[in-house]
C-alpha cells in the first residue's frame, strides 16, 4: 500500500506551476513615443466618418512589425487605410514566448473621432 506524501504533492504541484509560468506568451506592447499618430484623411474628415479600426500586428524580435491586417473595420476604408499605414511604422517592445522574444501578434485598437 502506497502512502500519500504531502511534501511530493506540493513540490510536484510548485513544478507544474514552474513549467505553466515558462510556458507563457507575452504579447507584444507599442511605443508610442516611436510613432506618429495618424492622420486624419481630408475626404474622412469632410465627410465626418469616425469609428474604431482593430489591427493585428505581427511583430518581430527586433520590435518592428513584419506583417499587419484590419481585424475589424471601423467602417471606412480610407480610416483603416491611414490608421494601419501609421502604426505599422510604430516600434514595439517584442513579445516573448518562453521567456525569449519572439515573433509575436498584436492587437490594438485606433479610434477616430472629431473634435
Amino acid at each position: 500500500m502506497m502512502k500519500f506524501s504531502p511534501s511530493l504533492f506540493i513540490s510536484t504541484l510548485l513544478m507544474t506551476t514552474v513549467v505553466s509560468v515558462m510556458a507563457a506568451e507575452t504579447a507584444p506592447v507599442m511605443d508610442n513615443k516611436s510613432c506618429d499618430p495618424p492622420k486624419y484623411p481630408k475626404a474622412a474628415l469632410m465627410n465626418e466618418e469616425t469609428g474604431t479600426v482593430t489591427m493585428g500586428f505581427l511583430v518581430g524580435t527586433d520590435g518592428k512589425v513584419m506583417d499587419s491586417k484590419i481585424e475589424k473595420s471601423s467602417g471606412s476604408k480610407s480610416l483603416d487605410k491611414a490608421a494601419i499605414t501609421a502604426l505599422s511604422q510604430c516600434k514595439f517592445k517584442p513579445g516573448t514566448k518562453d521567456g525569449k522574444p519572439d515573433q509575436t501578434w498584436a492587437k490594438v485598437d485606433f479610434v477616430w473621432k472629431l473634435e
